[in-house]
């Protein structure tokens, strides 16, 4: 079976504004940066995918994509997280990929063997399923692993998790939910922050950079 790993991500100007009481502009669109490149990283190195894909809008992330390896599939407009994957899907499925396994930027504690574990529940024999990791507080959908690429409809954002279970089962797939700890926690609220550095960190080096940041504020008078 083919299959292609695809992470969405957006330019950097305007990431993270829900953890605008703890970092700077600049400083969200650092980490932001600094994320989608140990996702990268990790998902590169994972065995068991054909390609790795980016799909974006925004050239810093295409030049970045770029240069770690990965290849991109270009968004003419940025149209949000849904409508991103939806059109990359599409695309996937028409370079002959049997399957897509759809990565958030923003999972700072991934590692390969996590995106391996994944790979390793496609259930034997079958052509079209759905494969869940949900986000640690259950309402987020944070790696789907779906064949074909297309197998159900998409919707990304709160309670994205339960919209997806239903999808799968609506339409009569194999469905297998896939607990991880470290694909379960992105960074998107002040407390996904705080469980990211009560974890001691990924192995890229997103942890060393909030940390730098973290000093700096304390350094300024703010949050720590």
């Amino acid at each position: 079976m083919k299959i292609a790993a695809l992470i969405p991500a957006k330019g950097f100007a305007n990431a993270k504004q829900r953890l605008s009481a703890w970092l700077s502009a600049e400083e969200r669109a650092l980490l932001a940066e600094t994320m989608l490149r140990d996702v990268l990283a990790e998902t590169l190195a994972a065995q068991g995918l054909e390609a790795v894909y980016v799909v974006t809008g925004n050239a810093r992330v295409r030049t970045i994509a770029d240069v770690l390896g990965a290849q991109v599939i270009v968004e003419e407009e940025e149209t949000g997280e849904t409508g991103a994957v939806t059109f990359a899907l599409a695309e996937l499925k028409r370079r002959g990929f049997d399957a897509a396994l759809i990565i958030p930027a923003d999972m700072p504690l991934v590692r390969a063997a996590d995106i391996e574990t994944v790979v390793a529940e496609v259930p034997r024999g079958e052509n079209r399923f759905a494969l869940l990791v949900p986000s640690h507080d259950r309402l987020g959908t944070n790696a789907l692993l779906l064949a074909p690429p297309d197998a159900i409809g998409l919707r990304f954002g709160y309670d994205s998790f339960t919209y997806h279970v239903r999808q799968a089962v609506d339409r009569g797939l194999p469905l297998k939910l896939v607990e991880n700890e470290r694909i379960a926690l992105d960074i998107d609220e002040p407390q996904d922050m705080q469980r990211f550095l009560a974890s001691g960190g990924g192995p890229g080096a997103t942890y060393a950079r909030v940390m730098e940041m973290r000093a700096a504020a304390r350094g300024t008078g703010g949050p720590s």
